[in-house]
């Protein structure tokens, strides 16, 4: 029974592969455009994190409105208020984040450096808890920089700001690197 399931996955293997190729060109514009994207987002990252909360408050009135329509549109619904005040929340955080850019920037920067903090210390408890592991001592340094990052940026407050585009930077580049490398490899096979 395992048998065709490994041919399947051969077939699609080798549909994947051939599909990557014909169009890696495209594949590795794009890698090249992330790479820029991230470049830019790292030189100019107040204008990346304005940017960000721009388009989630976008993100968010779209939801808050198709939410409300839908809720309408299907007439009974259970917990139909509290479906309704959520896309009311949706609705007014997008516009307040659209609003005011700059207060939303700081509203994220304060909520990823809650995140750093209580992700750290959830890792340093774990590790800590599972210290006869082997191992157990990166689960411990991964811990000990979540806080020690949080910390930093607690006491540097403008650098939370930057922050966030400088992290969009970082993803960017390195999905670009990734399927950049992805798209050029494949042309080799």
């Amino acid at each position: 029974m395992s048998e065709p399931l490994v041919f399947e996955s051969a077939a699609a293997e080798r549909a994947l592969r051939e599909t990557m190729r014909r169009h890696s060109t495209l594949f590795l514009v794009q890698a090249v455009l992330l790479i820029v994207a991230g470049a830019v987002a790292i030189v100019y990252p107040l204008v990346s994190s304005l940017a960000l909360t721009w388009f989630l408050g976008w993100i968010l009135i779209v939801g808050g409105v198709v939410q409300a329509t839908s809720l309408v549109a299907a007439g009974r619904v259970p917990h139909f208020w509290l479906q309704l005040f959520s896309a009311a929340v949706s609705l007014v955080t997008g516009i307040l984040f659209i609003r005011n850019t700059g207060v939303a920037v700081t509203t994220l920067a304060i909520l990823l450096v809650l995140f750093f903090l209580v992700e750290g210390i959830a890792k340093v408890v774990m590790a800590l808890s599972v210290r006869p592991l082997p191992n157990w001592g990166w689960l411990l340094v991964s811990g000990l920089i979540g806080i020690a990052l949080a910390v930093f940026l607690i006491v540097n407050p403008l650098l939370s700001l930057l922050a966030l585009g400088i992290f969009i930077g970082i993803q960017f580049i390195s999905e670009g690197v990734a399927i950049g490398w992805l798209a050029w490899n494949v042309r080799k096979l």
